[in-house]
């Protein structure tokens, strides 16, 4: 039974990492069952902090549908598609622009906080690309209609925005759109193999699309009980990043290796090597689709014009109602 309609996108800016899949896209996976889905690659959000330089965003958008396609996505049950392939997006974008009060927007707890960030990083963002990210996200949810959107914490506020440029649309104009309301993510927190949060900005993630000898490569480096310097030691499994995967990817034999590292009969290699090999058995089916998309591009390419083309279809629908209440 279908419950409603989704829409969420991701920005292509780079290679995804475990922490990324975990955040969002497994739930994702889990939703295509229950939702009509529209889930799209974003490339113009991408350019609100790229837009000097962009040569590598057809990569990155080839590599992000692989990501996906790979963790399970079907295109059959969902529309998987290009943002900047449906130029709708941009029309409804400069509509809302229109009605959007600038202190809406400049009250967003994210926009000082991004602007102070990328602004250290030496990135010029005090653009309107930037300050009104929210109102092409408001776009990209409401022109499908969307009435759930899958989101974490630190994207509510967004969300209420646009929540709030729906209820001034609908009530200057007619009622349209529906007020789209948040599905919060219950995804666990994957720490880096140095117990920070996992980033690529730190060095220390651990890549979705790991080659199994990779994988174990990643995990022989992880930080262990800073406190447990000899085998014959005991550890503390809670102060240790290996034990936070095994939560993770090995919760059938967690207990069993809490209580050997606090008795020191499991040594931190013994304990790593374990980890390592459950997590490529839990991740083989991800790799085995992975290598069979790559192996064939034209079968990515072909998905996305087709996902395009089912978006547009409901798009033009939208806009052309928007349009008639417009007067335009």
């Amino acid at each position: 039974m279908i419950k409603g309609r989704i829409f969420s996108g991701m920005q292509p800016s780079g290679k995804f990492h475990l922490g990324n899949y975990l955040g969002a896209l497994e739930n994702w996976v889990r939703l295509q069952n229950n939702y009509e889905c529209f889930f799209s690659i974003v490339d113009l959000h991408a350019l609100t902090s790229s837009f000097e330089n962009t040569s590598k965003i057809p990569e990155n958008i080839h590599n992000m549908a692989l990501d996906w396609l790979s963790a399970g996505l079907d295109p059959e049950k969902n529309v998987i598609f290009i943002q900047s392939h449906v130029k709708e997006h941009a029309e409804l974008h400069l509509l809302l622009s229109m009605m959007t009060p600038l202190s809406w927007l400049e009250r967003v707890p994210t926009y000082k906080d991004k602007l102070q960030q990328l602004g250290v990083q030496g990135k010029d963002i005090n653009t309107y690309g930037f300050l009104g990210y929210p109102v092409l996200m408001t776009a990209d949810i409401i022109l499908y209609k969307a009435d759930t959107v899958p989101v974490g914490e630190d994207q509510i506020p967004h969300l209420e925005l646009a929540r709030e440029i729906v209820r001034r649309f609908n009530n200057m104009y007619k009622p349209v759109f529906p007020e789209p309301q948040a599905q919060l993510s219950q995804a666990p927190t994957l720490p880096g193999i140095d117990g920070r949060k996992m980033s690529k900005s730190y060095g220390n993630e651990i890549p979705y699309a790991a080659s199994p000898d990779e994988l174990r490569a990643r995990v022989r480096q992880m930080v262990t009980d800073p406190q447990r310097i000899k085998k014959t030691d005991a550890g503390n499994p809670e102060v240790c990043t290996v034990h936070k995967f095994h939560k993770i990817f090995n919760a059938s034999q967690l207990n069993q290796i809490s209580e050997s590292c606090r008795q020191a009969s499991i040594g931190c290699v013994e304990c790593k090597k374990c980890l390592a090999e459950q997590m490529v058995v839990n991740l083989a089916d991800i790799h085995v689709r992975r290598s069979e998309f790559e192996a064939n591009p034209g079968r990515v390419k072909e998905i996305l014009i087709f996902g395009a083309e089912r978006a547009r279809k409901v798009a033009a629908a939208t806009m052309e109602e928007v349009r008639q209440v417009m007067h335009l």
